[in-house]
């Protein structure tokens, strides 16, 4: 994949290459994140470059769940995109965008009984098919963990494109997980820009919780 290979280093940091493929991934990430926190909807511009980047990304660190996430991510960046941009008229704010709103405790239940199931269900797969399947799927890295960031990942997405507050709550536990499964993967770098997510996570869900209260 030349300069975007992992192999292409730019510099190392604790003993591990940081490629320009991670660096890229970062930057797009960021600004994708810290739009969102600010409600701006053009934050799915960069969500979308950023889905195909973190694609390459866990396709070369062998982390397939992740890697298959990214599809799915981008299907539903841009039906988010549509969300926020076209709400019906009982949802819309003052701009004209869709309004934050909360889930309610039986919504949240629901949605952690499929997190819990996906979890299961995905790692035994996973699992199977790299000890079938060798020569094509390497020894997946922390299968377990790696579905369930998924799962909680695929949630955090949903509420974030139904403009959701609760989003906020799941990114907090996304992007604690994801240092502890980057570190199992032999990651440096992004365990560091997870740390930044985590701190974006804050302000994202204090910024939201404004506007909710002042938008009605």
């Amino acid at each position: 994949m030349g300069f975007l290979d992992t192999n292409f280093i730019l510099f190392t940091l604790g003993g591990t290459g940081v490629s320009l493929l991670e660096i890229l991934s970062v930057v797009f990430g960021l600004t994708n994140v810290f739009l969102a926190g600010r409600g701006k909807s053009y934050n799915y511009w960069f969500g979308y470059l950023y889905a195909v980047l973190l694609f390459m990304l866990f396709m070369q660190k062998s982390l397939y769940s992740s890697m298959l996430l990214q599809p799915i991510s981008l299907g539903i960046a841009i039906y988010g995109h549509y969300r926020w941009t076209h709400p019906a008229k009982d949802e819309e704010n003052r701009k004209k965008e869709l309004k934050i709103s909360l889930m309610d405790n039986r919504e949240r239940l629901l949605f952690l009984c499929i997190v819990a199931t996906f979890t299961l269900s995905w790692g035994l797969f996973i699992t199977y098919s790299s000890s079938c399947f060798p020569h094509l799927f390497p020894p997946a890295e922390s299968p377990f963990l790696d579905a369930f960031v998924v799962g909680m990942m695929l949630v955090a997405q949903y509420f974030s494109a139904q403009k959701k507050l609760d989003c906020w709550g799941a990114w907090l536990i996304v992007n604690t997980t994801n240092i502890i499964l980057y570190i199992s993967a032999g990651l440096v770098f992004m365990p560091m820009v997870s740390a930044a997510y985590l701190i974006l996570a804050f302000f994202g869900f204090a910024s939201w919780r404004k506007q909710w209260r002042t938008q009605e």
